[in-house]
């Protein structure tokens, strides 16, 4: 199976300083470590196939009525088991995307078409975008921030989206996993839209925010009855674990202490302080609002990096970019120097 993803640390040495993935880099919390050790006393039990106790009290954080919530073993799952429970025929995929729409779509035999957007505009959509959806799409996947550029949409042109595909019949799956790094992250969701919003599908997952990527656990939000109840005749019964519902609960007492905000602040400031950096180099980068930037170099910096015990995302593979296109990870102020520095002795060289 060819890896497609960044986060591939078992190809390489066990030190290696990972840029490549886009998660928390303060790490998983004590709070949360310490439920997944106690969740161990209970693995001899099914997990909850409805992730009851999660759901509620994730459903009083977002303000939303818990029989719109869907869990999954990470926002991927989801991703698939939505696209097969509601068996679309053609859909529209803004490009570069996260590959697992893609790849969902394809293996539920959709069509797909792509709709290009502009290095000026951050790679995410404009406010033009809404127009030029039509009746013939039956589903439209969309992440802000974007991945692999990081710039988030603004939330007017997002909720003419919402409205056009609720007129069309589109489903709109509007995935939100990094707008937790934004210090308005909140503002910007559509969350709260969901009610209005019958074809709306938001995306989210503990993964990237709470750093418990290897736990797996992501959600949907929806006010559609018939699909959630598709989605639950089409996935396995007990994808979400023992441990990962308990972290999520422990997760959600993070949240509630501020962490989520201190991890938004801190990475805006590093990200800022990055890109400064970036542009005295001067490496051409796409202004991020996530914990991510993406830029371009004509060198080889991923093999280079490699070399130095560093990874980078190569993100030649994304549809819309090609080579010489790469994105890194906004880390701690010490490794975000290290990488900077590594940077400009290979530029330099």
């Amino acid at each position: 199976m060819l890896y497609g993803h960044g986060g591939d640390i078992y190809t390489y040495e066990k030190d290696m300083l990972d840029f490549s993935v886009n998660v928390n880099p303060m790490g998983p919390s004590e709070r949360v470590i310490e439920a997944v050790k106690r969740s161990a006393a209970n693995i001899s039990a099914y997990p909850d196939i409805r992730c009851r106790a999660l759901g509620r009290r994730l459903a009083e954080r977002l303000e939303v009525p818990a029989d719109h919530l869907v869990f999954g073993n990470g926002a991927a799952e989801l991703i698939y088991t939505l696209t097969l429970a509601g068996k679309p025929e053609k859909a529209l995929l803004p490009v570069p995307a996260f590959s697992e729409y893609e790849q969902a779509l394809n293996t539920a035999g959709c069509t797909v078409e792509y709709e290009e957007t502009k290095r000026e505009n951050g790679f995410t959509i404009d406010e033009h975008f809404p127009d030029r959806l039509s009746r013939e799409t039956d589903i439209l996947f969309l992440a802000s921030p974007a991945n692999p550029s990081g710039r988030a949409a603004e939330r007017e042109v997002l909720l003419r989206t919402a409205e056009r595909c609720e007129e069309l019949g589109i489903r709109f799956v509007l995935d939100e996993c990094f707008l937790e790094f934004l210090p308005d992250g909140e503002k910007r969701s559509l969350i709260r839209e969901t009610g209005r919003f019958r074809t709306l599908f938001i995306l989210r997952a503990f993964t990237k925010i709470h750093a418990m990527p290897g736990l797996r656990l992501g959600y949907g939000v929806s006010s559609d009855e018939r699909l959630l109840e598709q989605i639950s005749q089409v996935r396995q019964p007990w994808s979400v674990s023992v441990p990962a519902q308990e972290a999520g609960l422990a997760a959600l007492e993070d949240a509630e202490a501020g962490r989520v905000e201190r991890t938004a602040r801190m990475i805006g400031t590093e990200r800022r302080h990055m890109e400064e950096e970036l542009q005295k180099i001067g490496i051409k980068f796409v202004s991020s609002d996530a914990n991510f930037i993406l830029f371009r170099s004509d060198k080889d910096l991923f093999h280079a990096l490699e070399s130095r015990g560093i990874l980078i995302r190569d993100c030649s593979d994304y549809r819309g970019l090609g080579k010489g296109w790469y994105r890194i990870a906004v880390r701690t102020a010490e490794e975000n120097e290290r990488l900077i520095r590594e940077i400009k002795s290979i530029l330099t060289f």
